[in-house]
């Protein structure tokens, strides 16, 4: 069997402890690590050989879970897809960008969990119907409307790449607009009124300047430079049918009539 290359491999990992820290700073440290680990790899090598006191999220691995996200020579990545084979010199691991720093490489998400809640990102039923009637279906191709938005594995990477969310905190940012988008498409679902009032605001798409950075860097190919844009369509159609055009439908008439199969 031949065995496994091995590289030294140099990290600069970006430490803060509140407790003890008035500034962050960079600590470096060298390890041996296998030809095909990524940087979460090399990180659980030094905490468990050279620093038990690095501090850092992660679960499962697999770039499923989104809780390893960090900044990796300056861009955002999840450090489970990160290979130390894409990397030459010294690797750069900060956390990620835009979000308060807790300790070391952990952020903080609670902005971006309650932007998540504001959005509510969930089927609110078109009519409500007892359990005895069975499951709201849908079909195959109503499925395909939504699917790929429904893939976001809440990592928040977007938001690190995002400039806008960096310089107007505000903004409720990719992820969070996505999946109302997502909900919005579903034929199931009869809250995009509710959730209109949040995301067609200065605060929600209209602040999206679709530099595109969030579609870059999203893992998992959900595309929220689209959506948003998609979104900005929509809310555009319902603001010239309610103030130009009386008694015409709105875009939420229409998705609904194309659910229905009124119109293709």
């Amino acid at each position: 069997m031949t065995p496994l290359k091995e590289r030294l491999v140099q990290l600069e990992v970006l430490r803060y402890n509140p407790d003890t820290d008035t500034e962050a700073h960079f600590q470096r440290y060298e390890v041996v690590c296998q030809e095909e680990w990524v940087v979460l790899d090399a990180l659980n090598k030094v905490k468990a050989d050279i620093d038990p006191t690095l501090n850092y999220r992660w679960s499962c691995h697999m770039a499923v879970c989104g809780s390893c996200g960090m900044m990796i020579n300056g861009e955002p990545k999840l450090s489970c897809h990160a290979f130390l084979r894409d990397y030459e010199g010294v690797i750069r691991v900060e956390p990620l960008a835009h979000f308060p720093v807790e300790r070391d490489l952990v952020t903080a998400p609670d902005d971006f969990m309650e932007k998540l809640k504001r959005v509510k990102p969930y089927v609110i039923p078109k009519e409500q119907k007892p359990i005895s009637e069975g499951e709201y279906k849908q079909t195959p191709a109503q499925l395909m409307k939504f699917r790929q938005y429904s893939m976001c594995i809440n990592c928040m990477l977007c938001y690190a790449a995002c400039p806008q969310y960096g310089l107007t905190p505000k903004f409720i940012g990719p992820a969070a607009l996505t999946l109302a988008h997502r909900y919005n498409l579903d034929s199931r679902d009869g809250g995009r009124k509710e959730r209109q009032e949040v995301v067609a605001t200065h605060e929600g798409v209209w602040e999206c300047t679709f530099v595109g950075a969030c579609s870059e860097v999203c893992p998992a190919h959900v595309d929220p430079a689209s959506a948003l844009q998609q979104m900005k369509i929509t809310s555009s159609i319902d603001w010239i049918v309610e103030h130009l055009i009386p008694g015409g439908k709105s875009a939420r008439d229409t998705v609904s009539r194309e659910d229905a199969g009124d119109i293709s």
